[in-house]
């Protein structure tokens, strides 16, 4: 019997792997997996029933993300918030990926062009905020919870942690189904829906749906690559365990366990650093010429003993007398990956994509982290940098949508380091904030794909510019593209006027960029608090909701980090320059007539809904910001 067959027959048929209870003989003809519980003795003491413990479960949604890291949380919401049924699948207990309490790496972006790039506005931009409002004291394990808090808020949005995608049925070149396992439960869960998303860097759900995707690294003359090798290999970047230690105030001892691995530091690089080692090293790292999936469990244990090698030479060589106080309070148990399956898609994004600042008429997202391409020995490589930072960004590039479908599963999209590119560009891409885009933008196109009942493609070569229209409404900036909702009825406004201007104009308000960009000013700043912008149309129209996109200062980063910096670059509190009090008001008979107030807004994005109204006018009254003298604005939007 063939495995799509077997699940196809439907009333008996499960999965499981790994801790899942698999089962797969050496002596039989097939790869089936079984899931069969007819030999549970279950005997129930209160009821004095025995029977077998059913643990299956069937449940349809429209939309299926897999994944519930900073791609797949924000591709979630995105879908969610657009209107779509959406299930949301983690197979840890906790969100965040990478940037979780199980693994803490910072939640980068385009901050590595240094004060001269705007960060990542958006969803993401929406989850580092609430942070800062809900986490002041920047502990990891809180922020799993923010995470959680920020998901299962969401009306349309079922989550399902615990919760592996194993396999997928099949229906022509569709997924039909998604076999999930959850562990904690016992129960394998059959999950259907029109589109699947997979966003959980392995892509284990698109592998099996038949999903094309490359491994390694491309050589040069595949897409004309400076950085790439000059013939293909098999290389990933590794993945890496960090530690966090703690001063005592005393001197403190510190002994390796058994199966540490002696570190030297001899022969090593000189760009192997041990800055700020007390919250972790990042070149403690295990890549892969093969398969780096197969390898987790071996490549794991190799870096809790590099990991304990590493402290260990830093506690007792001598070299380090500034740690004599420091005793290990963290250390990881689950390494935060960089690499493994590329899953191929209609435009396989390339290095010189990115250095030449290519135009994709389908762009959807940006990214601007610099060429990092990790050594792909890692730590077994020391005397090669940990990383050759090939090049690095001046301005942001653009990612393009063609990258984030399957070329040849025609209902699976993706997004993070599993999407359509080279092993150079993902050196760049993988960044979780990129991702993050990239997540927002597919589960966009998701609810577009159901609204029409089109596959990705068809939204990609028929309604990009909704695509690309609705994300900017969602306050996700688009290089080189401006806004033009030919819904927003600000646009037909005669005259944008605010009560004072100390910088910018009111005009700059519908001119379809929100942000400061290119050495432009594209925003209006009062002189003084409190303040208003008035919107008058000629002729009366129907509203039912006004949006604004306030001042974040997105040219400081936000994102939690260990060293908890508080600079010209990042920022460890809530932004001042925010909007926190403003009120609205609509002129309707010739009087002004109040909308709604809001006391404590906590995002850039603000949206006002209100019982339809007709009216000649709206004003907005700003009275408060976190801290900042003036408030700015960079767009105003009506809608009826």
């Amino acid at each position: 019997m063939r495995r799509r067959d077997f699940f196809k027959k439907g009333a008996t048929a499960a999965i499981a792997v790994g801790a899942i209870p698999m089962i797969a003989t050496s002596c039989a003809s097939t790869n089936d997996m079984v899931y069969d519980r007819e030999n549970d003795k279950w005997y129930h003491l209160g009821t004095g029933k025995s029977g077998v413990n059913s643990r299956k479960k069937t449940d349809g949604y429209d939309v299926a993300v897999i994944g519930g890291g900073a791609a797949g949380i924000c591709a979630a919401v995105a879908s969610a918030r657009n209107g779509d049924k959406t299930v949301l699948i983690q197979d840890r207990p906790v969100l965040g990926g990478n940037a979780s309490s199980e693994m803490r790496v910072h939640l980068n972006g385009v901050n590595n062009i240094k004060g001269k790039a705007e960060r990542e506005t958006g969803i993401i931009e929406e989850i580092l905020l609430h942070n800062r409002f809900d986490n002041e004291q920047e502990a990891f394990p809180v922020f799993d919870h923010v995470l959680y808090d920020f998901v299962v808020r969401e009306p349309n949005l079922t989550l399902m942690l615990n919760t592996q995608a194993v396999d997928a049925v099949m229906d022509g070149d569709q997924i039909k189904s998604a076999m999930c396992w959850q562990a904690t439960t016992e129960i394998m869960f059959t999950i259907n829906a029109p589109i699947f998303i997979d966003c959980s860097g392995d892509g284990l759900l698109a592998a099996t749906s038949g999903a094309e995707y490359r491994t390694g690294r491309e050589g040069k003359a595949e897409f004309n690559e400076k950085y790439a090798p000059d013939e293909p290999d098999g290389w990933q970047m590794g993945a890496t365990l960090l530690m966090s230690s703690k001063d005592m105030g005393k001197p403190m001892k510190y002994s390796p366990p058994s199966y540490a691995i002696k570190y030297t530091h001899e022969g090593a690089s000189e760009r192997r650093k041990f800055a700020g080692f007390h919250e972790g090293i990042w070149w403690i790292e295990v890549g892969s010429e093969d398969d780096i999936i197969a390898e987790a469990e071996v490549n794991r244990h190799k870096l809790m003993g590099y990991l304990h090698g590493v402290w260990d030479y830093i506690k007792n060589s001598g070299k380090f007398p500034e740690a004599e106080n420091l005793a290990l309070d963290w250390v990881g148990s689950l390494p935060g990956r960089r690499e493994s399956r590329r899953f191929v898609g209609d435009h396989i994004l390339s290095e010189k994509d990115m250095t030449e600042h290519k135009h994709f008429e389908d762009a959807v997202a940006f990214g601007g982290w610099s060429l990092d391409e990790h050594n792909p020995g890692g730590i077994e490589n020391i005397s090669e940098p940990p990383s050759y930072f090939h090049y690095h960004f001046k301005e942001v590039y653009q990612f393009p949508f063609r990258s984030l479908y399957s070329k040849n599963v025609s209902n699976l999209m993706f997004a993070g380091r599993n999407v359509s590119q080279t092993h150079i560009a993902l050196s760049s891409s993988r960044i979780m904030a990129t991702c993050a885009l990239q997540g927002q933008a597919v589960g966009t196109a998701a609810t577009i794909c159901n609204k029409y009942d089109v596959l990705p493609r068809e939204v990609g070569q028929k309604h990009i510019n909704e695509l690309q229209e609705q994300l900017m409404r969602d306050d996700v900036f688009i290089p080189k593209r401006n806004a033009n909702d030919p819904k927003d009825l600000a646009k037909k406004a005669s005259t944008i006027f605010g009560s004072s201007t100390s910088s910018g104009d009111a005009k700059n308000l519908t001119n379809g960029i929100s942000r400061d960009i290119y050495g432009e000013i594209n925003h209006w700043q009062s002189d003084g608090l409190s303040a208003e912008i008035q919107a008058e149309w000629e002729s009366p129209i129907t509203l039912s909701s006004i949006e604004i996109k306030c001042d974040t200062n997105v040219k400081r980063n936000i994102m939690m980090r260990k060293d908890s910096k508080n600079d010209d670059l990042y920022g460890n509190t809530v932004p001042k320059e925010m909007l926190k009090a403003l009120s609205f008001e609509a002129r309707v008979n010739g009087g002004w007539v109040a909308l709604g107030a809001i006391t404590d807004n906590r995002t850039r994005l603000i949206k006002m809904k209100f019982s339809s109204v007709k009216t000649t006018a709206i004003r907005v009254k700003m009275t408060e910001t976190y801290g900042a003298e003036n408030v700015k604005l960079f767009e105003l939007r009506c809608y009826a």
